[in-house]
């Protein structure tokens, strides 16, 4: 029998591409030829495409950050697609583009390098996937690293030189000033409203009073916000307000997070006199300076007292929204948070004196003694309506119904207020006279 013997052929199996992606990175003014973002990404989809064994895998780009950060938006997303598979290798122009931190860049590489994924730098003509690629990219990254260390400590050098020649740099939007050139000009729109806010603050006049009444008149902040009293507090306490500049306030805490810190002491701080033209005077300045420093002061001794009775329990009719205990002049009083928080275009609630809320609870109990237990025994909560008027709910159901009397504005005036008040009353009858 004759043996009949065939050759078997398989199809032919054609090489699989190489997926292949880039990574750019775009410091303004520091890239020759690949000045662009736009540039880079032509560039490297050239590059891919005219490789007949790569498979383009997209142009992973990040615009004006820095190397010394971890959060790139585009790097994380090109980690993120490596790890899932979509990727065999990695393009970069260089390490500088790739990272400055020896030790992120080392740790990223091996990463890759795990997941079977090479890394390319042109510059350096360096491959992660051979075998002497890791110690050239140790000693190269090291260099990066120290370059990056070596600017940021020049830049530095060249801050804190010009602060203390006196200049101010990098100025930030300023309520009544505007910024033309990194200079600070009087802006005459919101101007006054500063000299108003000092003013009002130097007579007496409560901060959140006149965040209230600013926002009441439609009046906003320099990006718009709401004027709170700790904005108010902030601006009376700003010395760029008459014309000088405390330097050196605030300061990155090293080359690679930049973290900005406040300065506590870590470098000096130069006070600048006459940087800019001011909107008020120094003596009014320091007059309201003096009235922060003695809130700062009372706040600073105050200890805490124990939890109100009150707390939690007076609800406003017409807002809903429950009653806060507030201290204007040492005088303690509760009033509705709505117009405590945005003024009476919210809630026509009126301030409620503490001493009465004493008197008519007491009077609910009878006349017994006010205590934690006897309150709230008896009381489970209060409705505070129109006309002055209280309503204390009662454990059993029934309702009692109470009238407080308002405190007379001439009680809340202390001898410096009225002195104040007459002096400016002498002012206008001279002016006029």
């Amino acid at each position: 029998m004759i043996r009949k013997i065939e050759q078997v052929h398989f199809p032919e199996v054609l090489p699989k591409k190489k997926r292949v992606a880039a990574y750019a990175r775009v410091s303004s003014g520091k890239d020759a030829m690949l000045h662009s973002l736009s540039a880079q990404i032509s560039y490297y989809s050239k590059m891919i495409q005219s490789h007949g064994d790569w498979e383009y895998a997209g142009v992973y780009a990040d615009e004006a950050l820095t190397g010394t950060k971890e959060n790139r938006e585009n790097f994380q997303s090109l980690l993120e697609d490596c790890r899932n598979g979509k990727v065999d290798m990695v393009i970069t122009k260089s390490i500088s583009r790739f990272a400055r931190n020896t030790i992120t860049l080392l740790e990223t590489v091996r990463e890759l390098k795990k997941l079977g994924i090479d890394v390319y730098f042109e510059e350096q003509s360096i491959h992660t996937s051979s075998s002497e690629g890791e110690l050239m990219l140790t000693i190269l990254a090291s260099y990066a690293q120290e370059e990056s260390l070596s600017a940021s400590e020049n830049q530095k050098w060249k801050v804190r030189k010009q602060f203390q020649e006196g200049k101010i740099m990098n100025v930030r939007r300023l309520f009544g000033y505007r910024v033309v050139k990194g200079n600070l000009e009087v802006d005459e729109t919101t101007a006054p409203i500063v000299r108003e806010i000092f003013r009002r603050a130097a007579e007496g006049e409560s901060f959140g009073a006149i965040a209230r009444d600013l926002n009441s008149r439609g009046i906003t902040g320099v990006n718009g916000g709401k004027w709170k009293a700790s904005r108010i507090a902030a601006l009376l306490g700003n010395e760029k307000y008459c014309g000088n500049a405390l330097l050196q306030k605030k300061y990155r805490n090293n080359h690679l997070e930049k973290k900005e810190l406040r300065n506590t002491g870590e470098l000096p701080m130069y006070y600048a006199e006459g940087t800019h033209e001011g909107i008020i005077d120094e003596d009014l300045f320091y007059a309201v300076g003096e009235i922060l420093r003695r809130n700062t002061q009372r706040i600073s001794e105050h200890t805490p007292c124990e939890r109100s009775i009150f707390s939690g329990m007076i609800v406003c009719e017409n807002c809903g929204r429950h009653y806060k205990r507030i201290t204007n002049n040492g005088r303690k009083a509760w009033n509705c948070a709505s117009y405590q928080e945005k003024g009476k275009e919210v809630c026509t609630s009126k301030q409620i004196p503490e001493e009465e809320l004493f008197r008519l609870a007491s009077e609910v109990l009878g006349g017994a003694e006010l205590t934690p237990n006897a309150f709230f025994d008896r009381i489970t909560a209060i409705t505070a309506t129109k006309e002055n008027t209280l309503i204390f709910h009662l454990a059993d159901g029934e309702t009692a119904v109470k009238r407080w009397k308002p405190r007379s504005r001439s009680n809340n005036w202390t001898d410096e207020m009225r002195e104040a008040a007459r002096q400016r009353a002498w002012e206008r009858r001279t002016q006029n006279g």
